[in-house]
């Protein structure tokens, strides 16, 4: 399956002026770009040199305004495949430079454009290597870009309205970006060049995905491994769950606190622990399982984000190179012994990996499937599938 191309629109983005008020005051004056109008988050910076689209459609951003490191963003346009998510959740962007016209045979819009229709509110023309080193030091703040084509701001208001935002402690966000009903993957596998994406015809094994923000491209591993993946609510039922008779359970990625969404998702992951099943989590379902299991979470000073992370995976000694999203971690301290810690960080030590002794259930911190970032963990899911296999010949449930 793939795309029809047009050609391109290389007329020249029409920007505004803008700022970006931070909660302690700071303003950054630069220009504007995308929806006009106001975006308030938690600010935090990526490190990715490519991907721009698959970051920004990426669910686990929900509340967050992306400060983006590398100064040339927008190049290559923007297309109908690189997309994470149907809905963009992502609160605001900042780039260091102006967007320039796409030079890209996959190119179907300008990012401003695209920002445009998916009311994705942007400011340019910043230091973003300042304001990183801000939240370095301080750590993410709380801000607010205003577009305005009148360039009239009321910075008070404005100052105001990122000190009120509550911020991402305590906060459940899972609720807001997870499916409203239960749906099948539609089989799509990932994406190779001069192809585009196949359809895979064969459902071999039946995976459960519970949905807290989960990407596309996690779901096209699954067909790529001939599943069929049944996405679910974050909040349905252990029961219903089981009754749907899968031969394994992912829980996915997603935004906000795990502790928050953790009040209604513990008891339901308790439950699929005791039936022995394979359960596989990444990045926020990873958290999820540590709650579960009886571990802690805490917030992180800046959380990690980019695609060039390295995490040294315990079993082997290997080193990985991953893509990472995520602004809470895993207390080491609060793990109980049944838990083993498999990978960690080799930028601060934070635990990238766990799995419970005596049962094929683990989890990872970072994003085995990329989109964007390096390939090295997408064994994770061949481990996994192998589980899953397993499981289908002799189920208990």
């Amino acid at each position: 399956m793939t795309t029809k191309r047009k050609k391109n629109n290389s007329i020249k983005p029409q920007f505004s002026p803008a700022i970006l008020v931070l909660e302690n005051k700071s303003i950054f004056k630069g220009i504007g770009l995308g929806h006009q109008g106001n975006a308030t988050g938690e600010i935090c910076f990526n490190t990715s040199l490519t991907g721009y689209q698959e970051i920004i459609s990426d669910p686990s951003y929900a509340g967050q305004i992306i400060n983006f490191t590398f100064p040339h963003i927008g190049n290559v346009g923007t297309n109908n495949e690189d997309l994470e998510s149907d809905k963009i959740w992502t609160r605001g962007v900042i780039f260091n430079s102006e967007i320039t016209s796409p030079s890209n045979y996959r190119s179907l819009k300008n990012l401003d454009e695209w920002l445009k229709k998916n009311k994705i509110v942007g400011i340019t023309g910043l230091d973003t290597r300042s304001l990183t080193n801000f939240i370095r030091d301080k750590g993410a703040p709380k801000g607010t870009i205003s577009n305005n084509k009148n360039g009239n701001f009321n910075i008070k208001k404005l100052i105001n309205i990122s000190t009120k935002w509550p911020g991402l402690n305590g906060l459940d966000l899972a609720k807001d970006v997870t499916t409203k009903k239960t749906y099948t993957w539609r089989g799509l596998k990932t994406w190779e060049k001069g192809k585009g994406f196949k359809k895979n015809k064969k459902k071999l094994l039946r995976i459960i995905a519970i949905d807290y923000g989960i990407k596309k491209n996690i779901l096209r591993y699954f067909s790529d491994f001939k599943c069929e993946v049944n996405i679910v609510s974050c909040k349905t039922s252990a029961k219903k769950i089981l009754e749907m008779k899968p031969d394994g359970v992912f829980l996915s990625n997603g935004p906000g606190d795990p502790a928050a969404t953790g009040k209604y998702a513990i008891g339901i992951i308790k439950t699929l622990i005791k039936k022995r099943m394979p359960i596989f989590g990444i990045c926020l379902g990873h958290q999820i399982l540590a709650l579960a299991l009886g571990a802690k979470t805490k917030k992180m000073k800046l959380g990690h984000r980019g695609a060039n992370h390295p995490v040294k995976n315990l079993t082997n000694n290997n080193v990985e190179i991953t893509s990472q999203n995520h602004g809470f971690e895993i207390v080491k301290e609060s793990l109980p012994r049944n838990v083993e810690v498999t990978h960690k960080s080799l930028f601060d030590g934070c635990i990238e990996g766990i799995r419970l002794k005596n049962k094929p259930i683990f989890s990872v911190q970072y994003h085995p499937e990329s989109n964007p970032g390096p390939q090295d963990s997408h064994y994770l899911f061949s481990q996994f599938i192998n589980e899953v296999k397993k499981n289908a010949k002799k189920k208990r449930y």
